[in-house]
Formats: C-alpha cells, sequence, structure tokens
C-alpha cells in the first residue's frame, strides 16, 4: 500500500465514534490509514475490511509496521499512557485523545517521554480550531479587550441524562477518577485559558452525582440509553462540577460543567470580560461571536474574507456555509502533520497543554475533597 501525498502512514487505535473522525481528518490531511487495531481481532478484522486497510492483532504488530509515521490513539483513557509512551519509543509521531491518562502521574510521564524524543506528540483540544475563536483570540492580542475583569462559562451536556445510560467513561478504573471534568470541562478550560492569554492556577471545585447507579454494562459513548436487564453499579465519578477559578495574574473566573443538562448536546459556553470589551463564544453556534461594549454590542459572522489571518486560514467555506466541529479536528490533524514535515502552526496543542489539563484535573478532585481553595 503506497503512502498518500503526505508520504504518511497512520495507524488508529480505536474503532469507535472518535477513532472514525480520527480516519478522516487524516485522510484529509494527505495521510495513507495503513491499519486499525479495535478492540478484539474480530473488531479490528470488520473494521480494517471497511476502511480498506490492515488489521492488527495487538500494540505491538502496529509498532512494528514500518509503513506506520503516526499513531492516533483513540481508545479509553486507561490505555493512553502505555500506549503513547511504547509509540514514542518506537519512533512514532502520536495524536493521543484526551487526557493523557487517568492521573497525573502518567500525564507528567507522557509529556516527558514526548519531550525527550525527537517526534511530534499532539491532543485534540480541537474547539481551539473555531475561526471565530481565532478571531477572538487575535483581537485580545492586539488589546482590544483590555485587562480582563471576569472569565465565565459553562460546558453542558445531556447524553448521560438516563439512568439507563452508561458508557466506559463511568468506570475510573477504564476512564479516571473523574468524568464530566475531565472529559468536557478539561476543554473548556484549555479554551478560556489559550484564548484570554490566562493560566488558571487556583480553584475551589465541587463535585456531584445525579445518578447513585448506572447499568454494568456499558455501551458507547453517546449512545444514549439503552435496554438493560442486568446488574448496576455505584456511580463513582461525577456528573457535574462547578469551579471558581483564580489566574495568575489576578482574574476571577467561574465555570459549571455537566452531562446531565437535559436538551444541552455540546454547549461549550464562554463570556470574556474586559476593560474595554467583551466576547462571547458558543459552540453550539459557531459562525458567530458576541462582542460587548458599553456603548452598544455587536454580533460577527465568520468570513475568509474578513478579520484575522488564523480566521481566514480556518474559513474553509465561504461566508454562510456552516463550519463546525468536524472542520474543527480536520483542521487540528493537519496542523499535526505540518508540524511532523516541520512547521510551527499556531495554537497546535501538545502533550505539554495535556499536561496542563491533568494538572486541573488532579487540582479539581483534591479541592472537591478538601472543600479548599487549591492550587494547580
Amino acid at each position: 500500500m503506497s503512502p498518500g501525498p503526505s508520504g504518511r502512514g497512520a495507524a488508529i487505535l480505536g474503532a469507535g465514534m472518535i477513532g472514525e473522525v480520527h480516519r478522516r481528518a487524516a485522510l484529509l490531511a494527505g495521510a495513507d490509514v495503513v491499519g486499525v487495531l479495535a478492540s478484539s481481532p474480530a473488531r479490528s478484522g470488520e473494521v480494517a475490511a471497511r476502511w480498506g486497510a490492515s488489521a492488527y492483532g495487538e500494540l505491538a504488530d502496529v509498532l512494528a509496521d514500518d509503513r506506520v509515521d503516526v499513531v492516533h490513539i483513540c481508545t479509553p483513557n486507561a490505555t493512553h499512557a502505555p500506549f503513547a509512551e511504547a509509540a514514542l519509543r518506537a519512533g512514532k509521531h502520536v495524536i493521543c485523545e484526551k487526557p493523557l491518562g487517568i492521573s497525573l502521574a502518567e500525564a507528567e510521564r507522557m509529556a516527558a517521554a514526548a519531550g525527550a524524543s525527537d517526534r511530534i506528540a499532539t491532543v485534540p483540544f480541537v474547539y481551539r480550531y473555531h475561526p471565530v475563536v481565532r478571531e477572538i483570540r487575535a483581537r485580545r492580542l492586539a488589546g482590544e479587550f483590555g485587562a480582563w475583569n471576569l472569565l465565565h462559562g459553562s460546558y453542558l451536556q445531556d447524553w448521560m441524562l438516563s439512568p439507563d445510560a452508561s458508557s466506559w467513561r463511568v468506570d475510573p478504573e477504564l476512564g479516571g477518577a473523574s468524568r464530566a471534568f475531565a472529559d468536557i470541562g478539561s476543554h473548556w478550560c484549555d479554551l478560556v485559558q489559550w484564548v484570554s492569554g490566562e493560566t488558571f492556577t487556583d480553584l475551589l471545585a465541587a463535585l456531584s452525582i445525579a445518578i447513585p447507579t448506572r447499568p454494568a454494562a456499558a455501551g458507547p459513548t453517546f449512545a444514549g440509553p439503552a435496554e438493560h436487564t442486568g446488574d448496576r453499579v455505584e456511580v463513582r465519578t461525577e456528573d457535574s462540577a462547578a469551579l471558581l477559578l483564580r489566574t495568575a495574574s489576578g482574574v476571577l473566573g467561574s465555570a459549571t460543567i455537566s452531562q446531565v443538562a437535559a436538551g444541552r448536546k455540546n454547549r461549550l459556553w464562554f463570556e470574556l470580560d474586559g476593560a474595554r470589551g467583551s466576547a462571547v463564544f458558543d459552540q453550539e453556534e459557531p459562525e458567530r461571536i458576541w462582542l460587548g461594549g458599553a456603548d452598544g454590542n455587536r454580533i460577527l459572522v465568520r468570513d475568509p474574507e474578513h478579520g484575522s489571518p488564523e480566521q481566514r486560514r480556518l474559513s474553509t467555506l465561504p461566508a454562510g456555509h456552516a463550519q463546525g466541529y468536524a472542520q474543527c479536528f480536520e483542521a487540528f490533524v493537519a496542523d499535526t502533520y505540518a508540524a511532523i514535515d516541520g512547521g510551527s502552526p499556531e495554537g497546535l496543542p501538545t502533550f505539554e497543554d495535556g499536561l496542563r489539563s491533568a494538572r486541573l484535573v488532579d487540582a479539581v478532585l483534591r479541592s472537591a475533597r478538601n472543600g479548599s481553595w487549591t492550587k494547580v
């Protein structure tokens, strides 16, 4: 099988929803998806036949394949550290789903391994790739908003609302000790820090579990409730989190995170309030931003003919032709491949960003336990 136009061969570890997203993005970036490792040999064979790729029996087969330059890790969280570290040792570039590991120690080890290698290692904080998010960041860098007074927002979903909804993410042995915050709150914090230029250094967190038991037989992520007649297990990971935050420069922030907010499918929302102006972004309305001022407000719509260079670079469709999550993911993977080829794309999230996120998750868990402000 000959390599794609980029000259890069990719292997996808994990064949669920996000594995399919990675595969499409890799193909669009010019890579050749040469093989897949799924949850079982039978599943690997089934997916490989559909993709026109090789089926791997185990990780060692992936790492021994000379066609593979880049390993995309889209498997449950508990596998991230061993898979990524092995891939880096084998000289492969790595794109690893977040969180980097199920503990801060794992994330520190992974970041150290990436830093000691000459390989590119990235993590999909893809909401950075909404063109209008880049526009807000460019305006902040130009001084349009002035010093920040307050950073606040929420990330709300409802895919775990039903008592019969479950997933491997509920099990801390597979997903980690934090669920809602590590899964989606991490996205909110990464995005707000990157756009605002602030760094969260202290926080006060409270966690809650709305549904005390869920089916032991977990279904795929985002699949919704299914018919379950078997055992139920105690839920030990949070459905919701509420945070107060403080940045290194003393700016106050707040965030509400939930996977049981009825009607909210994927609402990542933030407002950044500055001395001269404010900005609002809503991931479920990704084509526009609200810009507020004391003398009036306005709506800015994504437009490849206007705005910052990064907004225009990432605007792959004409104004009025909606872009969304898929285009963000495709741009992130394309930038990763560009970095592998020696480029320096702006805002590419690396394992260092993943480690910063792991430190926030660790601080949230510590604060929730001790009930006090906690250093990140």
